[in-house]
């Protein structure tokens, strides 16, 4: 029996460089995919969380400009006028919003 000697494979040192950066690349890459994605969602989830507290405040806003309105219409402003004895002059009643 012969014995069959195993060539052992030499890389010249330009790719070695090129090999060690492929390696690098690959392993590098579904890291930083992974943790931008990972970012990515975290900003989603702020925003939704966002989105629902504007949407709670205008809903607040709303409220509070019915609310107003009520206060600001005629027979309010006369009913309140008669209870303080007051007399009622459309010229004095300004309305802020």
């Amino acid at each position: 029996m012969k014995k069959t000697k195993s060539k052992r494979i030499r890389f010249l040192k330009g790719e070695k460089i090129f090999l060690f950066l492929i390696i690098l690349f690959g392993t590098i890459a579904p890291i930083l995919t992974v943790s931008s994605k990972s970012i990515l969602s975290k900003s989603n989830i702020d925003l939704e969380r966002l989105k629902k507290k504007v949407e709670r405040q205008e809903n607040i806003n709303d409220s509070l400009e019915m609310q107003v309105n009520e206060l600001a219409s005629l027979s309010s402003i006369q009913d309140i006028a008669k209870e303080y004895g007051l007399s009622y002059n459309n010229e004095n009643i300004i309305v802020i919003k």
